[in-house]
């Protein structure tokens, strides 16, 4: 079957790793089911795997992609949840240590078809397009789970986006306008920030900027380039929720003296739930709000996307279709 997929790995020049062309069809376990894949989104995991961060040279060649929307053997219309449990793991589903995201141990999205567990297939809305659907297992559901599962954040409280412009912060903006929030949204650049407007934030702000207010939360993505100014930003007893670090995880200054002075909550989070993806489906289903989507490109275009996003000149999410 047609495919994506890392051949070797590279720090320095990852795409050289990155190969279209054929793979073997996949085999069904029993209890999984195969989905024939009409549109999977571009995550920054699937860069890193080119640099092998989270895979092994005995794993290549990997489909990479996490992300994926189409039809299930029985024609139905689905989306695909992109963390895989150990079968006998019981609770949240994102504190299993055993847990792998897809194109990690599990070919990825980015083919004809992914095989993935039977309970990892959640229904698709007729309201949703393919392409938006795809966008949701990864980027969107990390940013539901940051800012109404680790965050706990209620209508009327006010949010900071580190770093408007990735698909998260672009998902947590539209999220939070979403659920009521007063969002605040910073960037070096400015067309991204006016961007930021246009998609729901209230306000925004260079990086490094003093805010007119002390938030009740930060929704932190970017690491060491904003961690002080995300620190600096809080209300006394605030929270920061981090999901990555796209800028580096090293800090040298944690602020840990303001962190135990304000009783500052540093909050990690990773992915979610299935059950918080079907929240978040029937939430885009019920409100309206869609991913914003950067581009759209044929499967075979792949290099494009993923050089696009290597050079950081996205403004939402990177779909491939099929």
């Amino acid at each position: 079957m047609f495919a994506v997929y890392a051949e070797k790995f590279s720090s320095d020049d990852p795409l050289s790793g990155l190969v279209v062309g054929e793979r073997p069809d996949p085999e069904v376990p029993p209890g999984w089911a195969k989905v024939t894949v009409k549109a999977a989104s571009l995550n920054h995991h699937d860069l890193w795997s080119l640099r092998g961060v989270g895979l092994r040279d005995e794993a290549l060649p990997m489909i990479l992609g996490c992300d994926a929307a189409g039809y299930d053997e029985d024609g139905n219309e689905v989306v695909v949840h992109a963390v895989v449990n150990d079968p006998h793991w019981q609770g949240d589903q994102t504190l299993d240590p055993k847990r792998s995201l897809l194109s990690e141990r599990h070919q990825g999205t980015f083919a004809e078809s992914v095989v993935v567990p039977r309970g990892n297939v959640i229904p698709k809305p007729a309201s949703l397009s393919f392409a938006e659907a795809a966008c949701l297992p990864t980027a969107w559901l990390t940013a539901y789970r940051m800012l109404f599962t680790q965050g706990d954040l209620k209508p009327g409280d006010t949010v900071l986006v580190q770093g408007a412009g990735g698909g998260v912060a672009t998902a947590l903006i539209m999220l939070a306008r979403a659920g009521g929030l007063k969002v605040l949204a910073t960037s070096r650049d400015e067309a991204k920030r006016a961007r930021a407007l246009e998609i729901g934030a209230h306000e925004v702000f260079e990086s490094g900027a003093r805010l007119p207010v002390k938030v009740d939360a930060v929704m932190e993505t970017v690491g060491r380039a904003t961690w002080s100014h995300s620190i600096r930003s809080l209300r006394p007893g605030g929270a920061i929720v981090i999901s990555g670090t796209t800028s580096g995880p090293n800090l040298d200054d944690a602020e840990l003296t303001r962190i135990f002075f304000l009783q500052l909550k540093v909050i990690g989070s990773t992915m979610g739930t299935t059950t918080e993806l079907a929240s978040l489906v029937n939430l885009m289903d019920a409100t309206g709000v869609r991913p914003l989507i950067d581009r759209e490109l044929p499967m075979d275009r792949a290099p494009e996307g993923f050089a696009a996003m290597a050079e950081g000149d996205v403004f939402g999410k990177i779909v491939f279709t099929r």
